[in-house]
């Protein structure tokens, strides 16, 4: 499955909508995505969204559109 992870580039900033950015990545759950973003990065999550049909479509016609990959 596909997961738009939105996010605060640091954990130590107050959240504000002007700093959230987004990436992809594919995961088995939202549980585990979660997880690979937490363990590989300093982000602070703010929510994560599963794309499928109609939205995962639209989501990748996007030019920010690309697959984040990390080490399990």
């Amino acid at each position: 499955m596909i997961f738009k992870v939105y996010y605060q580039p640091t954990k130590g900033i107050s959240p504000r909508r002007e700093n959230t950015e987004c990436l992809y990545l594919e995961a088995d759950s939202e549980v585990e995505a979660r997880a690979l973003v937490e363990e590989q990065t300093n982000h602070n999550i703010e929510f994560i969204e599963q794309l499928d049909g109609a939205a995962l479509e639209y989501e990748q016609q996007s030019v920010n559109y690309q697959l984040t990959e990390f080490s399990k």
